[in-house]
């Protein structure tokens, strides 16, 4: 896996993936708070919330749940001295499907927590992490 940063001037970056995607970063606020991308510490736990959510899907979809829609939404805590390493990270999953087993969700979820989630695995080295959910039945 390969990436590479390019600075673009003030305390803007490219990010460019050996997959070439790219997406803009900044650590600090433009003009009037906006900001033209993510900080890198925010696709951190973007990049967390993606893996997560991805085998969420993927083991209810393999073992044959209805599943509609995965929504992971990460609220994370950082250390007050540098490096600011993430200390508390909580995922809420509201995960939508028709007639889903609440027992097969929670499998889905630890079964990423615990064994398949390589950025939840290298996060847990510095964070206590925490997840709960919400099923919505779908009408469709």
């Amino acid at each position: 896996m390969k990436a590479r940063i390019k600075w673009t001037g003030e305390r803007t970056f490219i990010g460019e993936s050996g997959s070439g995607h790219a997406i803009v970063l900044e650590v600090s606020p433009g003009a009037e708070g906006a900001t033209l991308g993510p900080s890198p510490m925010e696709l951190v736990l973007i990049g967390m919330g993606g893996c997560a959510a991805f085998d969420v899907v993927h083991i209810l979809e393999k073992g044959r749940q209805p599943i509609a829609g995965c929504v992971a939404e990460l609220e994370a805590e950082r250390a007050a001295d540098d490096p600011k390493v993430f200390t508390r990270i909580h995922l809420h999953f509201a995960v939508t499907g028709r007639d889903l087993s609440r027992a097969k969700v929670e499998r889905a979820i630890a079964l990423s927590a615990e064994k398949y989630c390589s950025a939840s695995a290298m996060l847990a080295k510095t964070a206590k992490i925490s997840h709960d959910l919400e099923i919505i039945e779908s009408n469709a």
